[in-house]
């Protein structure tokens, strides 16, 4: 396989070129003001405009261009090695309400995309969680024994097709994988069937509880606000602090394409095929990290010409929000809340998780009580969350410190080569440096306009990414990924 990487672009935004939603007019109001674009975002909208709620979606970049458009796009209910976890920590009950609910949002795509002649590319597959280790067999096994006590359909097998070295897997059947992209589309399209409305290139800066939602382009009034940003844009909540931001690695080219959907249980290296091109996905870090970004791509490139693929064609990341408990927080925003709805933290699941979001906040806002309400419920805590909150909070202080120590380090006077970058202390400021390839210098604040931690450089993508909280920004300081909603000024 050739050495040479393509820019970073995913295969799904790629192939399924989409419609221009941007420079329209915004309306003044709505009965549902939906923020984010994304398969959560989407579903929730296109369930609330099917009920008869006038709907406007406002999206600050592109239709399922974002977190949606870069994922490995498995529809399954088998999330990892998580219903041991989940009967341990929460009982079986609620490892059974979590289950139901993957497998009915799996099961919605499904009859919803026959419905609506949405050709997503949906086909059935098997997915398994391996271990590659004889001394991990207890765990599958347990695993196996909490998902089928949960009503899953999984278990226990000894081989699977590709040659990963597994000793044993725990198989789900019946799951699925589509092009996710088409099929956000094709909802985005029946959206504005139902009288909905979306608006492109708008960001949210701010929301106020009783109904008004804050753009550049003007407000939004609107009785129910659902924020679906992936990571919350707004503060309130604390959602900053009960939040793990990792980002994913994927590549993709044309190879021996594997029958079934697998995971590596214990590095998190996925593997699975579509349309004659396999996708491997792994070498996950924290948003942010000061890693090397391009060598991880490498890594992985490697695995995927061991399993075959003659050429990457295709690379992207996988952004992924974890919470404290890895059940996401879908529901009211905080306990005072009324009409002011949220949807994250769906970990590497976000295509069952998120529409499993849709589904759950659809009923609530029309004045249901869902019996997965309480599971899922964003201000939900245990004292063994208090635990990892602990651990997430003395990581986020160890980067905020780290990052500053570093930049007073390094040297502001230091000549740069082209495509390279820094962040060096200059007086009593930080400053983000990159020099592009023809010679010039973009110089924009370091501090993150979310909470003031210092950017690093992601020498893949070419962005400055936040560890704090997982904010992104483009070399010019424009956003790219929240929570931070202002761009870093330039210097």
């Amino acid at each position: 396989m050739t050495t040479e990487l393509p820019a970073p672009r995913s295969l799904w935004v790629d192939t399924a070129p989409g419609p221009d939603f941007s420079g329209r007019t915004l309306p003044a109001e709505a009965e549902v003001a939906v923020i984010g674009a994304g398969i959560a975002g989407l579903t929730t909208a296109y369930l609330l405009a099917r009920a008869g709620r006038s709907v406007v979606v406002l999206e600050a970049r592109e239709v399922a261009g974002g977190v949606s458009g870069h994922t490995t796009a498995k529809v399954t209910a088998q999330h990892a090695l998580i219903y041991a976890s989940l009967k341990a920590r929460k009982g079986v009950e609620a490892a059974t309400r979590y289950g139901r609910a993957q497998l009915e949002a799996l099961e919605w795509i499904a009859r919803t995309s026959a419905e609506l002649g949405i050709d997503c590319a949906l086909t059935r597959q098997d997915s398994y969680v391996y271990a590659t280790s004889r001394s991990r067999l207890h765990v599958l096994r347990r695993e196996t024994e909490a998902a089928e006590e949960a009503g899953l359909p999984a278990s226990f097998v000894d081989e699977i097709e590709p040659r990963v070295g597994a000793t044993g897997a725990v198989r789900f059947s019946g799951q699925a994988q589509f092009h996710p992209r088409r099929w956000l589309l094709g909802l985005a399209e029946a959206i504005e069937k139902l009288g909905g409305r979306i608006v492109e290139g708008v960001r949210v800066t701010r929301v106020e509880e009783r109904g008004v939602v804050h753009t550049p382009r003007g407000p939004v009034r609107a009785r129910d606000i659902v924020v679906t940003t992936h990571y919350p844009i707004l503060d309130r909540g604390l959602f900053f602090a009960r939040l793990n931001p990792v980002r994913d690695l994927v590549v993709a080219g044309p190879g021996p394409v594997p029958a079934g959907m697998y995971l590596d249980g214990d590095t998190h290296r996925s593997l699975r095929g579509y349309d004659g091109v396999v996708i491997v996905g792994g070498e996950h870090y924290r948003t942010g990290e000061n890693v090397d970004v391009e060598a991880r791509y490498r890594r992985l490139a490697e695995t995927a010409a061991a399993l075959g693929v003659t050429e990457v064609t295709h690379r992207w990341s996988a952004h992924d929000m974890s919470t404290l408990d890895s059940v996401p927080y879908v529901g009211r925003y905080h306990p005072a809340a009324r009409h002011l709805w949220v949807a994250t933290g769906f970990g590497q699941w976000g295509m069952t998780g998120g529409t499993a979001a849709g589904l759950l906040l659809d009923e609530l806002i029309r004045g249901g009580e869902p019996p997965a309400a309480a599971l899922f419920d964003p201000n939900r805590f245990d004292l063994r969350s208090s635990f990892t909150l602990a651990r997430e909070s003395a990581a986020v202080t160890r980067h905020l410190l780290t990052g500053y120590f570093r930049a007073a380090r390094e040297s502001a006077t230091h000549e740069r080569l082209p495509g390279s970058a820094a962040v060096t202390r200059e007086g009593t400021g930080f400053v983000a440096t990159y020099r592009t390839t023809d010679g010039r210098t973009q110089r924009v604040s370091a501090r993150c306009t979310h909470l003031g931690c210092l950017v690093s450089f992601n020498n893949a993508e070419k962005t400055w990414d936040c560890a704090c909280h997982g904010s992104r920004f483009g070399i010019d300081g424009s956003v790219i990924q929240g929570p931070a909603t202002r761009p870093l000024p330039p210097m």
